[in-house]
């Protein structure tokens, strides 16, 4: 039992990191119906903006953490500015294609700026932690799971209490209704991107502290598996990416533990096909009928 607790704490801090990334899916593609695979690189690029707050200006982790989130906030709205916003009325391919484009782009970019070899994150939260039962918390996974659930608290206030979540809602549900009721649906696709932007870059620091390396490639699985959360938990619904983000990890930390981390990623694969089998539109999402 001891070990299945130690294993569920990693995998609680693992699967946090899922669904603060898997939430900028969720919210985009719940707005737009776009999928945006340049996402796992803007958590990237929040970790080397952390990186380079910490190291070049000795700043600690909290000037780290809003600093990327406010630099990926800002490339979130530029990237859907530019690249997104021209192609709103294109084919979903179209979309599709053009935002694996912008994520070769956004990983070439940080290649040539800060080189591919990979960078050491400085320690920016206090080592050792404490044992419960024989369970160990570290204090960087106790601290990354208080920053997570009061981020997620933040976003469901922002969303269902704010005039600007109103909006996002009913742009979500109908963007020409929307702006027939006085709702400026560029703006509202804007903030949609900007606060699923510095959620992500708040990931990426914490990550970078949690594993202690970072290199620009390092988006590329995470930004899989928490596309996955974002479906396995019932994509366009935002306590679906969380739900989703959190059981991901938790899958993946337990196969590492009882069986064999080579397993992990197929494990996960695996669950998510069947989850799509027995109910297509993920774990909390509803079937809905069309008429033809």
């Amino acid at each position: 039992m001891v070990q299945f607790f130690q294993q569920l704490i990693n995998g609680l801090s693992l699967g946090s990191i899922y669904a603060l990334i898997a939430l900028g899916y969720t919210m985009v593609y719940g707005i737009i119906k776009l999928i945006n695979f340049a996402h796992g690189d803007i958590y990237m690029i929040g970790a080397y903006v952390g990186f380079i707050i910490s190291t070049k200006f000795n700043l600690g982790f909290f000037p780290s953490l809003i600093g990327a989130m406010i630099f990926c906030a800002i490339l979130g709205i530029l990237i859907e500015t530019i690249a997104y916003k021209p192609l709103r009325n294109a084919t979903r391919i179209t979309a599709l294609i053009t935002a694996i484009g912008v994520s070769y782009f956004l990983e070439a970019t940080t290649q040539q700026v800060m080189s591919t070899t990979p960078r050491s994150f400085p320690a920016l939260l206090p080592a050792g932690g404490i044992k419960i039962y024989g369970v160990g918390i570290s204090y960087q996974q106790i601290i990354m799971l208080f920053i997570t659930v009061v981020l997620m608290l933040a976003l469901q206030f922002v969303v269902n209490k704010t005039k600007v979540g109103r909006a996002m809602r009913a742009v979500s549900v109908d963007s020409d209704a929307a702006k027939l009721m006085g709702v400026d649906v560029n703006k509202t696709i804007s903030f949609t991107f900007a606060i699923g932007s510095a959620l992500a870059g708040a990931a990426g620091v914490m990550v970078g502290i949690y594993y202690n390396s970072i290199n620009p490639l390092m988006g590329l699985i995470p930004g899989l598996k928490a596309f996955i959360a974002a479906v396995f938990g019932g994509i366009g619904i935002i306590p679906g990416a969380m739900l989703g983000g959190v059981l991901i990890g938790i899958i993946e930390t337990l196969v590492s533990g009882y069986w064999s981390s080579l397993y992990r990623d197929a494990v996960v694969y695996v669950v998510l096909i069947v989850i799509l089998v027995v109910k297509p539109a993920g774990l909390l999402g509803k079937n809905v009928k069309e008429k033809v």
